[in-house]
């Protein structure tokens, strides 16, 4: 079925002669339902809705002071759309043309659609992506959507669908915010469990007008939260407030974020410091673990006492949490113990003897919303390195999550590289074992283990994202915070493992964090703050962990609980009186022969078979190929066995694909067969579009390679037979 087919998005002008073109549409005129995007290109501001009265939806909008200055409207209409499609389709707009960052949207971040109905991810998906397609050549979107997903934009955004837990926080902070009563509210949760998304969506709440919200989504409560938001707005008509990040790496990315959506700007992303000069409405404090008391501070000690000194309060006794509550009027603290990682951090016993206060309450977040291997995987890695596991103890596997332990430094910084060309954001992460010479002279490695010589990262500001990060290694102080797809840890020589007494233990010689040792004499609370940087970076890895411990005693323990990587040097033939296709093995199919046969592969005398390493399942989907040359030796080395997944339909845009036309002349393959990343120029006619060219790009550091460039009277030949999936 051709996706284009499915959809039609025509482009009108935003004005009231639109309701004369809307009588020669039939989806228009007879209720159907439809999704639209009303745009303007000068102020870069857009809206999202869907609806099945569009005459009566538009003519509402036109009469709206926000929505009228927008001057282009795109109708998404289809014979296959219903009404939970439109409402799902209208979600994935809404939040992926905020992640995509060009567009500023009005919408409220109310009543984003999240259910599932018949052939959503079946037929559904893949025709928004051909709609994200179509929005992309005619200018209204920008970035394809894998870029968008791992986006800081479009991981913080507003227009996140809460779950259920989440709504239940989120009344809870709202009603504590209209009682008097309570001055302070602490949301405790661990990492992963959505506190700095629901920081984001309370302050998008608060500064969204309540025409722009839309509570159709909003479940049982909806008349409730209809009146408390209203409530809300009565006792705060502009609020003042701000979002206070301690660490100031992360308050810059989130002060990006801020930037990008409609009614918030980078200024109301603060830090602790910028406390003191006013008081607030409403102070709303993440990572509020991170805040600080006076020892350790370096050159922070003169604006912490200067601070003091403005609020009145005794520098030697106060920390920055005191500095919170005096300031406003009421306070949101999102709060974690387990992730203050070092001896500046207020202590407990100051969030304790807040919680005890009858002017305190507490709300708890316990869903895991970043790991895939959900709230199993927390409590695994907590049991881990509290030593709690045994022989009897069940060995954490999943399905949706990859938890290996290696025994090469070097295979694990291969597999994180690997895994960074196939998903993006897989990084390096390690215990601060190793001092930091290398930002004094770039030319110095300050980790050398075995054989191989790495840097600390080379920025300090929002260093997952730059540009060399995957070469390097960050630390804690570096990815707290932050999201990453695979993250490789690299446990150091200050930790190790007691096989009599089964306790970690810490080695404070070769523990190289001055200020995060210094005025530290209990071995004990050293562990705890080390402990603690370790759960917290092995709670990073969306779909999954790699690990390395430099301790033999320790990586001896490890390898009691934590799956070994199993590495396939190269890759497994099965004989054929073993293969069982499609069950145990997939093809491996010699390009230059395999002319017409990629559809046909079902015999296991037709080509040999290889066995798939255990994070992928055999399918008859999935096929094997050599890949020859050095063109695109940036991501596939000469000679690799690669593993490729049918085209099946989509968006293949950025993609890397195998593809067949009889013009093509690749060196590397011979005649009608090349592997390159795909890329596409439209042209629109009126309100069609179609491809205008074909670009199949080499992705080599030799620059010899050029582009295959197949013109419009070229596509009809075009096949595309698979698209990539890694390097087996």
């Amino acid at each position: 079925m051709s996706l284009k087919n499915t959809f039609e998005v025509r482009s009108f002008d935003f004005n009231s002669n639109i309701f004369t073109e809307f009588q020669n549409i039939h989806y228009a005129k007879d209720l159907w339902p439809v999704v639209y995007l009303l745009s303007d290109d000068k102020i870069m501001e857009a809206y999202v809705g869907e609806t099945s009265d569009v005459f009566s939806r538009i003519s509402t909008h036109l009469k709206n002071n926000s929505k009228n200055k927008l001057t282009t409207i795109q109708l998404i209409t289809s014979e296959k759309f219903n009404k939970s499609a439109t409402l799902d389709i209208e979600s994935n707009l809404i939040k992926y043309i905020s992640g995509d960052g060009q567009f500023k949207l009005i919408n409220g971040n109310i009543g984003l659609a999240n259910h599932n109905y018949y052939q959503k991810k079946e037929i559904y998906w893949d025709i928004f992506k051909s709609i994200w397609d179509n929005l992309r050549a005619v200018g209204i979107a920008k970035h394809p959507i894998d870029y968008i997903d791992n986006s800081d934009l479009f991981k913080y955004s507003p227009y996140k669908t809460l779950s259920s837990e989440q709504k239940s926080g989120l009344m809870v902070i709202m009603n504590n915010l209209l009682d008097n009563t309570y001055k302070n509210i602490i949301v405790e949760g661990g990492a992963g469990t959505g506190k700095t998304i629901l920081a984001i969506f309370l302050f998008k709440l608060l500064n969204t007008s309540n025409d722009d919200f839309n509570f159709e989504e909003f479940g049982t409560d909806e008349f409730e939260f209809m009146q408390i938001v209203h409530d809300l707005k009565e006792k705060y008509p502009s609020p003042k407030m701000a979002l206070v990040v301690p660490m100031s790496s992360f308050r810059n990315t989130l002060k990006k974020v801020f930037k990008n959506i409609k009614g918030l700007n980078a200024n109301m992303v603060i830090g602790p410091a910028e406390v003191s000069n006013t008081t607030y409405d409403i102070l709303v404090v993440d990572e509020s673990h991170r805040l600080r008391r006076r020892i350790n501070l370096g050159a922070y000690y003169g604006a912490f006492d200067i601070a003091c000194a403005k609020l009145g309060l005794d520098k030697m006794s106060c920390s920055e949490l005191d500095w919170i509550v005096k300031q406003s009027e009421s306070c949101v603290l999102f709060y974690d113990e387990n992730q203050s990682i070092k001896p500046s951090d207020t202590k407990k016993e100051d969030f304790d003897k807040l919680k005890a206060s009858p002017f305190t309450k507490i709300e708890h977040l316990k869903s895991q919303f970043r790991v895939r291997g959900g709230n199993d995987y927390v409590q695994y890695i907590d049991d881990l390195l509290n030593c709690r596991l045994d022989s009897t103890s069940k060995i954490f596997t999943s399905k949706e999550y990859e938890f290996l332990l290696f025994d090469s430094i070097e295979e694990l910084v291969n597999e994180i590289k690997l895994r960074d060309k196939e998903n993006g954001l897989s990084r390096l992460v390690a215990g601060y074992s190793w001092p930091w010479i290398s930002n004094k002279n770039k030319n110095l490695y300050d980790i050398k283990i075995d054989n191989i010589e790495l840097q600390w990262n080379s920025v300090a500001n929002d260093w997952v994202n730059s540009p060399n990060s995957v070469n390097e290694v960050g630390c804690i102080h570096t990815t707290q915070g932050y999201d990453l797809n695979y993250s490789g840890i690299i446990f150091g020589n200050e930790i190790t493992y007691e096989p009599v007494k089964n306790e970690i233990v810490i080695l404070k010689e070769n523990y190289f964090d001055k200020n995060g040792k210094q005025s530290i004499n209990d071995p004990e609370e050293l562990k705890d703050f080390i402990l603690n940087i370790y759960k917290t970076i092995l709670l990073r890895g969306i779909k999954g962990t790699y690990v390395y411990a430099c301790d033999k005693n320790l990586r001896a323990y490890l390898s009691q609980f934590i799956p070994m990587n199993k590495v396939i040097k190269k890759v497994q033939f099965l004989p054929q009186n073993e293969v069982i296709p499609y069950v145990n093995s997939i093809p491996l199919v010699d390009i230059k022969v395999a002319a017409g046969q990629f559809s046909e592969l079902q015999i296991a005398e037709d080509c040999e078979w290889i066995v798939l390493p255990e994070r992928y399942k055999p399918s008859s989907d999935l096929f094997a190929c050599k890949i020859v040359g050095e063109s695109m030796n940036k991501i596939i080395p000469n000679g690799s066995i690669c593993l490729f997944k049918k085209y099946s339909g989509g968006s293949r845009d950025g993609k890397i694909v195998l593809v067949e036309h009889h013009h093509i002349q690749d060196s590397d393959f011979g005649s009608g067969y090349t592997v390159k990343e795909y890329r596409s120029k439209k042209k629109t006619v009126g309100e069609l579009w179609s491809h205008e060219s074909i670009v199949l790009k080499p992705l080599s550091f030799n620059l010899d390679y050029e582009d295959i460039i197949l013109e419009e009277d070229e596509l009809s030949s075009l096949k595309v037979i698979g698209v990539f999936e890694c390097v087996l």
